[in-house]
């Protein structure tokens, strides 16, 4: 890897800490419950992409790291920056459209948790045991072998032209990446969307998921895990914030 690599993945990954000190420091006051925190649409939407900016960057890497080598011919720095920044902002643009989905579907769990109190916790167990399943099926297979290894990816997008062509990757990578990942950001829903202990244990999973090389059985280890635990919140609602009003609330 070239000290110019290095150096964008250390920006890459700079800009993964500031996201997340960010992060912490808006929501380290905030108790995990049910619902989009106060937030409206653009407000939960800015709120999710900086959380994708924490819990993603890292697991991007690989990537960038394949991309900057792409483009090595480009002389220009500043050129190479641009070019690097708005394949991010194509990737975080992916996950700002999800966020969109996870915006309904906390209303609706708000809703839940309000209105069917006692139905609640077992649509949040399904959620979970859905994402554990999800886990251990062919489709996040497939999408996982593309975040782990995108040199075929590259290959791909290298017939991309014009002055969108840098984010236009970046937004095609975010989509398989979602394809691979969205089981785990929908536990975030069942477990309160600005639950800053899953969203560490998630960005964890996901980057050894990515960059580990047991990262395939990790995710099937994680998979079991998600099921087990719905079994458990089944028993104890207060596991599943994101769908349970507690007395306090």
């Amino acid at each position: 890897m070239t000290v110019r690599n290095h150096a964008a993945l250390l920006v890459l990954l700079g800009c993964a800490a500031v996201a997340w000190y960010f992060t912490v420091l808006g929501f380290r006051e905030m108790t995990p419950g049910p619902g989009t925190m106060g937030f409206g649409l653009a407000g939960f939407l800015a709120a999710w992409t900086l959380m994708m900016a924490a819990m993603m960057l890292p697991a991007l890497s690989p990537l960038t790291t394949l991309y900057l080598r792409s483009i090595r011919a480009t002389r220009s720095a500043p050129i190479r920056a641009a070019r690097t920044a708005a394949l991010v902002v194509g990737y975080l643009a992916a996950w700002a459209i999800f966020g969109a989905v996870a915006f309904a579907a906390a209303l609706l769990a708000e809703q839940l948790a309000t209105g069917a109190p006692d139905s609640a916790p077992w649509v949040g167990a399904g959620v979970v045991m859905s994402a554990g399943i999800y886990q251990l099926t062919p489709l996040k297979d497939f999408c996982l072998r593309h975040c782990r290894s995108p040199v075929a990816f590259l290959l791909h997008v290298s017939s991309y032209k014009g002055r969108l062509r840098d984010l236009r990757v970046g937004l095609y990578h975010g989509l398989y990446c979602i394809g691979c990942c969205w089981g785990l950001m929908v536990v975030l829903i069942a477990v309160g969307v600005m639950n800053l202990a899953w969203m560490a244990v998630i960005a964890v999973t996901v980057l050894l998921e990515k960059s580990w090389s047991h990262g395939r059985a990790l995710s099937r280890i994680v998979g079991v895990a998600l099921i087990i635990f719905a079994f458990f919140a089944l028993g104890n609602p207060a596991l599943l914030p994101g769908l349970y009003m507690s007395s306090g609330m």
